[in-house]
């Protein structure tokens, strides 16, 4: 897996699309360790997110961080891959907090918005790029993206600009799950076989499994090791 930033990306969508990481949890189920710099082959989850994101013609993007925010920084992929850390002070209010916090610090006019998870370890450009087209190809009247495996909801998601607009003009409780619920003609299941867009870890089960469908180790790094 090539992991050297590229000036330009290969391929990009036509619309101008920013993207989110969220990478803000304690990690608690996992020994309190960030769950995004386990590594699948030597390349934490974090750096996979981010190649994913910017090969796919994602940019800006932005690393919404909290605990651990200090040595997830210390591993380099956020500077790599030019991304920007944006920090949760309070990360304990969860994904609605960091969303949001994310969602202001990137620019005004985007036309698409990917907030991906940090510890999905199969999501890939391809992957991304498969979103962004069918998003691009979405229903009349859609405003939101969300893949969809055998009826059961996965991510990254991707929303319009306006969705972006509308949940920072609500109140501090409206996230991507909220607005779905507020506006669900407006959400698109997209349904697709591909089952990485399922998978993450959240804990010592999940990290297992991974290994047993990938063949490949999904180990943390030596300063991280229980």
């Amino acid at each position: 897996m090539n992991l050297t930033p590229l000036a330009q990306p290969a391929t990009g969508p036509a619309l101008r699309t920013g993207g989110l990481v969220l990478a803000a949890g304690a990690g608690s189920r996992m020994g309190h360790r960030p769950k995004c710099l386990l590594q699948l082959d030597g390349v934490s989850l974090l750096e996979r997110q981010l190649q994913a994101l910017t090969l796919a013609g994602v940019s800006p993007i932005g690393v919404v961080l909290g605990h651990h925010a200090e040595r997830i920084l210390q591993d380099g992929a956020v500077a790599r891959w030019a991304a920007q850390p944006v920090r949760n002070p309070q990360p304990d209010e969860g994904h609605v907090s960091s969303l949001r916090i994310g969602l202001r610090a990137l620019p005004p006019g985007l036309d698409a918005v990917v907030v991906a998870l940090a510890d999905q370890p199969l999501i890939n450009a391809p992957a991304v790029q498969a979103l962004l087209e069918a998003f691009a190809q979405r229903p009349a009247g859609t405003q939101m993206l969300q893949p969809s495996v055998k009826g059961l909801p996965g991510n990254p998601v991707v929303f319009s600009g306006a969705v972006m607009a509308q949940m920072l003009a609500s109140d501090e409780q409206m996230g991507a799950r909220q607005w779905q619920r507020a506006h669900p003609e407006a959400v698109y299941h997209w349904e697709t076989p591909h089952g990485h867009y399922r998978l993450d870890v959240d804990n010592e089960a999940d990290r297992q499994a991974v290994e047993q469908l990938t063949g490949q180790s999904l180990r943390w790094p030596n300063d991280l090791n229980l």
